[in-house]
């Protein structure tokens, strides 16, 4: 059973990233959610996408908030023959995504400072649990049809399986920029991440259907089948030391029958030891030519096996109990970054960035563990990998502009430990993003704005799990800038993201499943606002 939660302690995130890599995210602006290409930005947030092009922004004071409200829903369909629902459903919400930007802007030098989520920043709630959750509890079904032999038919189970996890990185960035002429700009900062998870959830009310009625399924096995065991294993000692006085008294190798003949055992003596074998699964026919020495030794030998049997239904019925978990756990780490923004012709703008791995731990702190998984004060390593960016705007003319942008996020630099089913999470190649984004201006202090990103993550068959998976998709962003006063910029925007499906193959052990799919789903809802105000604009 501690499998039912050991997905917790081996993930680190959960996958509420709603757009970059695996753990970093992207859509750090307003004005990111609707046109998605900003990696060239000379604007407010410039401050995470291009911080060398803030020389291009006039001088003075700049402060800009925004905030995104984002829904991702998740569904896992699997192919597992025993659930009783094959279908589950996770919801991820984000009601608050808080990113903030400040500029001072001299002629030569820029200071900057950033805040937002780096990674995470939702909670994944599943209300009915997950497929790799409720699997071994689905697998007592068939595991206890055995028990039909003591007339105990074993035909349903029912349990009440609930888990939530949040995510949030924080990223507080700073740095200063500096023109080196009118074409080359540069870019040297760091960002602090200051990092916590937080797992909460509970397996409950284990119940499994008896005869047609539903039974608490620790109390069924710890307190009725066990002891029934027990029981039926001190008959079969009590038969086989009835029958040393005949083996002491030389008449070992009679069968029952020639016992019974030669008046050592009555009738009744003989059927009830019959019976006995009978019960211990030993056939007629090999009844009629078994010796006393073989009829004590198999009475021995069931015993030894009812015993064991009993100890094992003891053992499962105590992993069956209510268990719970909260764990809460806390990190930090430092990401150094470097850029540089080209301007080499008029109209043309070109930026670049590279994000240095961050080395970041995070140290249990335990508050409840029904499982042993979380030991109180466990350190787990949940590094976030490098990243390379690249961007170019083109300025059409003073109504329109283009843009394109890439990603590079170096996955392959980082360990990613085990998924729940003890596969080690490998990467095919690093996940790569492309993306391209328009915005034309419509009439004065009002434009709209279009975007399109595509996201390849590069992971293998094994690195997906029920409880995080990833996949190609293909986003769409749109929204509008509103100028209403010369320093005052209102950016509003959503985006949708549309995921590939992904399969994962299993073949179970028991050839009764034998192989069987799950299908992993989801999308994206997002909306965005953003405040910017220039003081000191003209």
């Amino acid at each position: 059973m501690k499998k039912l939660f050991a997905t917790a302690g081996m993930l680190m995130f959960f996958g509420v990233v709603f757009a970059g890599g695996l753990l970093t995210n992207g859509n750090q602006s307003a004005q990111y959610i609707r046109m998605l290409s900003r990696n060239a930005s000379t604007t407010y947030d410039a401050v995470y996408f291009n911080p060398a092009g803030l020389m291009k922004m006039d001088n003075g004071f700049y402060v800009a908030i925004h905030s995104q409200t984002l829904f991702q829903t998740k569904t896992i369909t699997s192919g597992y023959p025993y659930l009783n629902d094959s279908k589950y459903e996770g919801e991820v919400t984000v009601p608050v995504f808080p990113t903030g930007f400040a500029i001072y802007k001299l002629d030569k030098v820029a200071f900057s400072l950033g805040f937002g989520p780096n990674s995470g920043g939702g909670s994944a709630e599943y209300g009915e649990g997950l497929p790799s959750f409720e699997k071994t509890i689905s697998g007592l079904v068939p595991g206890l049809a055995g028990l039909a032999k003591l007339n105990q038919n074993v035909t349903n189970y029912k349990t009440a399986i609930s888990f939530k996890g949040e995510s949030i990185f924080w990223g507080i960035q700073g740095g200063a920029s500096y023109k080196i002429n009118d074409m080359f700009a540069v870019y040297g900062g760091a960002r602090y991440v200051p990092a916590t998870n937080t797992y909460t959830g509970y397996i409950k009310n284990i119940e499994v259907k008896v005869n047609g009625a539903f039974k608490n399924a620790a109390t069924f096995l710890g307190n009725e089948i066990a002891p029934a065991l027990k029981g039926m294993a001190n008959q079969s000692t009590a038969a086989a030391s009835s029958v040393q006085p005949l083996i002491s008294g030389g008449a070992g190798g009679l069968t029952l029958a020639q016992a019974n003949g030669a008046g050592l055992i009555t009738a009744a003596q003989r059927a009830q030891l019959e019976g006995g074998l009978l019960g211990l699964g030993v056939t007629s026919a090999q009844i009629s030519a078994m010796p006393i020495t073989t009829v004590q030794g198999t009475y021995n030998a069931g015993a030894a096996t009812l015993n064991g049997q009993a100890a094992q239904m003891t053992a499962t019925g105590a992993q069956l109990a209510d268990k719970s978990v909260d764990v809460k756990q806390t990190g930090s780490g430092i990401t150094p970054i470097i850029g540089v923004n080209i301007t080499p012709v008029e109209g043309l703008n070109i930026g670049m960035k590279y994000e240095f791995k961050t080395t970041l731990k995070l140290t249990n702190a335990t508050t409840i563990d029904g499982t042993g998984m979380f030991p109180d004060g466990a350190e787990t390593s949940s590094d976030l990998p490098a990243l390379f960016s690249v961007g170019a705007d083109y300025k059409v003319n003073p109504d329109m502009n283009f843009s394109i942008s890439y990603n590079n996020y170096n996955d392959k630099g980082v360990d990613w430990g085990k998924n729940i089913y003890g596969e080690p999470r490998t990467i095919s190649d690093n996940c790569w993003e492309l993306s391209v984004g328009a915005q034309r201006t419509i009439v004065k202090g009002l434009a709209v704005s279009v975007g399109y990103l595509h996201t390849d993550m590069g992971v293998t068959h094994e690195f997906n799990s029920d409880f995080s998976y990833y996949s190609n998709s293909n986003t769409f962003g749109a929204g509008f800038e509103i100028k209403p006063m010369a320093n005052l910029t209102i950016d509003l925007g959503m985006l949708l993201t549309n995921y590939a499906s992904a399969a994962k193959s299993f073949k179970d052990t028991n050839p009764a499943v034998g192989n069987y799919v799950e299908m992993y789903d989801k999308h994206n809802l997002g909306f965005a606002i953003g405040l910017g105000y220039h003081f000191g604009a003209k």
